[in-house]
């Protein structure tokens, strides 16, 4: 077996990387796997930061910033991962796999699920509420703190991107393009 290929894939939140990930996951079918979703490596809600709104002053536990995750858990995890050749390819998908260097630097492709910020938020308004939020939770704290995070930490790393992929309208075309990277490093 040869080098693992690592794929990551950012985008700011609800702009389709769990989708695209699960897409390429069904594109790549034939080579051994792993997906591995950010949002697994959240830290317990106590160690979470809280931080202030700027505009509002309203606190809030602040789940889009560096700090809420254990990213020096995922990087040592990834490392482990790709020396253990069991896998062809390592898809991270998540807010931050393009800010945080200790994984950016273990990535051989690096994605960006661009969508606007109106589609964003209606997505994330409809998700949201299935998991039980109302409107009135999910806009305040978008509207407060979301955004500014997705402005300081997510939308920086679209330019580290090797692709950036339209969030709005998946292409059958991305998928096949990645899979075409994917087989000519490991074929």
């Amino acid at each position: 077996m040869g080098k693992t290929f690592v794929i990551g894939v950012a985008g700011g939140s609800a702009s389709g990387k769990t989708t695209f990930a699960k897409a390429l996951q069904g594109e790549l079918e034939g080579y051994s796997l792993k997906l591995v979703h950010m949002d697994s490596y959240f830290k317990a809600e106590a160690d979470r930061p809280c931080s202030t709104a700027p505009i509002t002053g309203k606190v809030y536990m602040d789940d889009n910033h560096p700090l809420t995750m254990d990213l020096p858990r995922l990087a040592d995890d990834l490392r482990g991962w790709k020396g253990s050749g069991e896998y062809d390819v390592i898809v991270v998908e998540g807010l931050l796999t393009l800010w945080e260097e200790s994984i950016d630097s273990q990535l051989d492709l690096r994605l960006f699920v661009d969508c606007r910020d109106d589609e964003r938020i209606a997505r994330r308004i409809k998700r949201n509420m299935r998991w039980g939020q109302t409107l009135e939770q999910i806009t305040d704290v978008y509207l407060d703190l979301v955004r500014y995070r997705h402005d300081e930490f997510v939308a920086p790393t679209k330019w580290k991107a090797d692709l950036i992929l339209n969030g709005s309208n998946p292409s059958p075309k991305a998928l096949a393009a990645v899979r075409l990277l994917v087989s000519e490093e490991i074929d």
